[in-house]
Protein backbone atom coordinates (compact mmCIF):
# COMPACT_ATOMS: atom_id res chain seq x y z
CA UNK A 1 0.00 0.00 0.00
CA UNK A 2 1.42 3.38 -0.96
CA UNK A 3 1.57 6.27 1.48
CA UNK A 4 -1.09 7.98 -0.60
CA UNK A 5 -3.44 4.98 -0.37
CA UNK A 6 -2.70 4.75 3.34
CA UNK A 7 -3.92 8.31 3.88
CA UNK A 8 -7.12 7.58 1.93
CA UNK A 9 -7.75 4.56 4.17
CA UNK A 10 -7.03 6.55 7.34
CA UNK A 11 -9.42 9.32 6.34
CA UNK A 12 -12.09 6.67 5.65
CA UNK A 13 -11.47 5.36 9.18
CA UNK A 14 -11.62 8.90 10.55
CA UNK A 15 -15.01 9.47 8.93
CA UNK A 16 -16.37 6.17 10.26
CA UNK A 17 -15.16 6.99 13.79
CA UNK A 18 -16.62 10.51 13.68
CA UNK A 19 -19.97 9.15 12.49
CA UNK A 20 -19.90 6.58 15.31
CA UNK A 21 -19.61 9.44 17.81
CA UNK A 22 -22.51 11.19 16.14
CA UNK A 23 -24.70 8.07 16.33
CA UNK A 24 -25.08 8.22 20.11
CA UNK A 25 -28.66 8.96 21.21
CA UNK A 26 -29.00 12.22 23.17
CA UNK A 27 -25.44 13.41 22.63
CA UNK A 28 -24.37 15.34 25.76
CA UNK A 29 -23.48 19.03 25.13
CA UNK A 30 -19.78 18.54 26.04
CA UNK A 31 -19.56 15.67 23.56
CA UNK A 32 -21.27 17.70 20.83
CA UNK A 33 -18.82 20.55 21.46
CA UNK A 34 -15.86 18.18 20.96
CA UNK A 35 -17.33 16.62 17.81
CA UNK A 36 -18.02 20.09 16.38
CA UNK A 37 -14.41 21.05 17.11
CA UNK A 38 -13.04 17.91 15.41
CA UNK A 39 -15.04 18.59 12.26
CA UNK A 40 -14.30 22.32 12.18
CA UNK A 41 -10.58 21.64 12.59
CA UNK A 42 -10.72 19.15 9.72
CA UNK A 43 -12.33 21.79 7.52
CA UNK A 44 -9.88 24.48 8.65
CA UNK A 45 -6.85 22.29 7.83
CA UNK A 46 -8.25 21.37 4.43
CA UNK A 47 -8.75 25.06 3.70
CA UNK A 48 -5.14 25.69 4.70
CA UNK A 49 -3.94 22.93 2.40
CA UNK A 50 -5.96 24.43 -0.44
CA UNK A 51 -4.71 27.93 0.44
CA UNK A 52 -8.30 29.11 1.05
CA UNK A 53 -9.49 31.57 3.70
CA UNK A 54 -10.73 30.08 6.96
CA UNK A 55 -14.52 29.75 6.86
CA UNK A 56 -15.24 28.15 10.26
CA UNK A 57 -14.51 28.87 13.89
CA UNK A 58 -12.14 26.49 15.68
CA UNK A 59 -14.65 25.91 18.51
CA UNK A 60 -18.08 26.47 16.93
CA UNK A 61 -21.51 26.09 18.49
CA UNK A 62 -23.07 23.41 16.32
CA UNK A 63 -26.18 21.29 16.44
CA UNK A 64 -26.17 17.55 15.89
CA UNK A 65 -27.61 17.95 12.35
CA UNK A 66 -24.90 20.56 11.63
CA UNK A 67 -22.23 18.07 12.70
CA UNK A 68 -23.70 15.20 10.70
CA UNK A 69 -23.80 17.39 7.61
CA UNK A 70 -20.23 18.62 8.14
CA UNK A 71 -18.94 15.08 8.78
CA UNK A 72 -20.29 13.92 5.43
CA UNK A 73 -19.14 17.10 3.67
CA UNK A 74 -15.63 16.65 5.06
CA UNK A 75 -15.46 12.98 4.08
CA UNK A 76 -16.32 13.91 0.52
CA UNK A 77 -13.95 16.90 0.51
CA UNK A 78 -11.01 14.92 1.93
CA UNK A 79 -11.61 12.14 -0.61
CA UNK A 80 -11.61 14.68 -3.43
CA UNK A 81 -8.47 16.36 -2.11
CA UNK A 82 -6.58 13.06 -1.70
CA UNK A 83 -7.73 11.75 -5.09
CA UNK A 84 -6.49 14.93 -6.79
CA UNK A 85 -3.24 15.16 -4.80
CA UNK A 86 -0.26 13.85 -6.76
CA UNK A 87 1.77 11.49 -4.51
CA UNK A 88 4.89 13.64 -4.92
CA UNK A 89 2.99 16.57 -3.33
CA UNK A 90 2.91 14.84 0.07
CA UNK A 91 6.36 16.29 0.82
CA UNK A 92 5.48 19.80 -0.38
CA UNK A 93 5.54 22.59 2.24
CA UNK A 94 2.59 24.94 2.67
CA UNK A 95 2.56 28.32 4.40
CA UNK A 96 -0.43 29.29 6.56
CA UNK A 97 -1.46 31.21 9.66
CA UNK A 98 -2.76 29.43 12.74
CA UNK A 99 -5.86 30.51 14.64
CA UNK A 100 -3.75 33.08 16.56
CA UNK A 101 -2.60 34.62 13.26
CA UNK A 102 0.96 33.32 13.60
CA UNK A 103 2.72 32.31 10.37
CA UNK A 104 3.82 28.67 10.01
CA UNK A 105 5.01 26.23 7.35
CA UNK A 106 4.32 22.48 7.34
CA UNK A 107 4.64 19.58 4.93
CA UNK A 108 1.38 18.28 3.48
CA UNK A 109 1.96 14.77 4.89
CA UNK A 110 2.52 16.25 8.36
CA UNK A 111 -0.74 18.19 8.15
CA UNK A 112 -2.62 15.05 7.09
CA UNK A 113 -1.11 13.11 9.98
CA UNK A 114 -1.93 15.91 12.40
CA UNK A 115 -5.57 16.03 11.31
CA UNK A 116 -5.96 12.30 11.93
CA UNK A 117 -4.20 12.33 15.33
CA UNK A 118 -6.04 15.48 16.42
CA UNK A 119 -9.37 13.81 15.72
CA UNK A 120 -8.37 10.60 17.53
CA UNK A 121 -7.18 12.62 20.54
CA UNK A 122 -10.52 14.37 20.87
CA UNK A 123 -12.48 11.14 20.31
CA UNK A 124 -10.63 9.85 23.40
CA UNK A 125 -11.94 12.88 25.27
CA UNK A 126 -15.41 12.11 23.94
CA UNK A 127 -15.22 8.58 25.40
CA UNK A 128 -14.22 10.05 28.76
CA UNK A 129 -17.08 12.57 28.65
CA UNK A 130 -19.53 9.80 27.81
CA UNK A 131 -18.35 7.70 30.77
CA UNK A 132 -18.53 10.75 33.06
CA UNK A 133 -22.15 11.23 31.98
CA UNK A 134 -22.91 7.59 32.86
CA UNK A 135 -23.14 6.56 29.21
CA UNK A 136 -21.36 3.81 27.30
CA UNK A 137 -19.02 5.33 24.71
CA UNK A 138 -18.96 3.91 21.20
CA UNK A 139 -15.88 2.00 20.13
CA UNK A 140 -13.95 4.04 17.59
CA UNK A 141 -10.74 2.01 17.74
CA UNK A 142 -9.21 1.47 14.33
CA UNK A 143 -8.85 -2.29 14.81
CA UNK A 144 -12.53 -2.55 15.81
CA UNK A 145 -13.55 -0.87 12.58
CA UNK A 146 -11.32 -3.22 10.56
CA UNK A 147 -12.56 -6.36 12.40
CA UNK A 148 -16.17 -5.35 11.80
CA UNK A 149 -15.49 -4.73 8.11
CA UNK A 150 -16.34 -1.06 8.54
CA UNK A 151 -12.84 0.10 7.56
CA UNK A 152 -11.75 -1.58 4.35
CA UNK A 153 -8.26 -2.91 3.66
Amino acid sequence: MSEHEHFRRMFAYDHWANRECLSVPNVPPNVLRLIAHILSAEKLWLERLRQQPQSVRVWPSSTLPDCIYLADEMFSAWNQYLNELPPEELGRTIDYRNSKGEPWSSRVEDVLTHVLFHSAYHRGQIALEMRSAGLQPVSTDFIHGVRQGLVKS
